[in-house]
């Protein structure tokens, strides 16, 4: 059960990056356009945060991976996500009045909304994998079955999100949508966490009194 939580969960993790970044075009068109310097600044931004996500996602799984820890990683990134939801135009309206040049003020003002989350984000593939992986000999494919799953989830959020999303909600309704299903994926992963320490004690305690 847990192997099948981890892949839902990098699934969830891949399908929320992608309707994130495709949401940031939207959200900075009213701003500085849809140019193609908007979109260089968005993927820019998001590259970078998810490099940095990867590389700390990596670290942290060293340390006593567990499913709790990966259930705080998905609270972390669904707090991150709230900025974006109440203070966004806010700052982007700062930054335009700052910034003239739309190449350099999409950039700033992609930095300062999109960077965290998308970090924080970024971390989840490189845990997932720690958690499934078993073996030195078998870390190969379970890095690339699950970061498939992961581009996968992506495949589907940027077709969701596109197709489909934009027509149905608000960008503030879309948000707390991807809000929602971190926070959903956080209350899983503990309850999970939870479960299974629950039944590896009653496993332990019934060996016990067998002997």
């Amino acid at each position: 059960m847990q192997k099948l939580i981890v892949i839902l969960l990098a699934f969830s993790a891949g399908f929320s990056i992608m309707s994130f970044e495709l949401l940031g075009g939207r959200m900075l068109a009213p701003y500085f356009g849809s140019s193609v310097y908007v979109w260089g600044s968005i993927i820019t931004v998001f590259m970078l945060a998810l490099s940095l996500g990867y590389l700390t996602g990596g670290k942290l799984s060293v340390k006593q991976p567990s499913l709790a820890k990966f259930a705080s990683i998905f609270v972390v990134a669904a707090l991150a996500i709230l900025p974006s939801i109440f203070y966004s135009e806010q700052l982007f309206e700062l930054v335009f009045a700052w910034i003239e040049d739309p190449r350099y003020g999409s950039l700033v003002a992609a930095t300062l909304v999109f960077l965290l989350p998308s970090v924080v984000m970024g971390m989840i593939s490189p845990y997932s994998v720690r958690l499934l992986t078993v073996s030195t000999q078998s870390s190969g494919q379970t890095a690339g079955f699950l970061y498939f799953i992961s581009t996968l989830g992506s495949a589907i959020g940027t077709i969701m999100t596109s197709f489909y999303l934009v027509l149905w909600m608000e960008v503030s309704q879309i948000l707390w949508f991807i809000f929602a299903i971190l926070a959903s994926c956080a209350v899983l992963a503990f309850a999970t966490f939870t479960l299974t320490n629950k039944t590896t004690s009653q496993l332990a305690c019934n060996a016990v009194v067998s002997e």
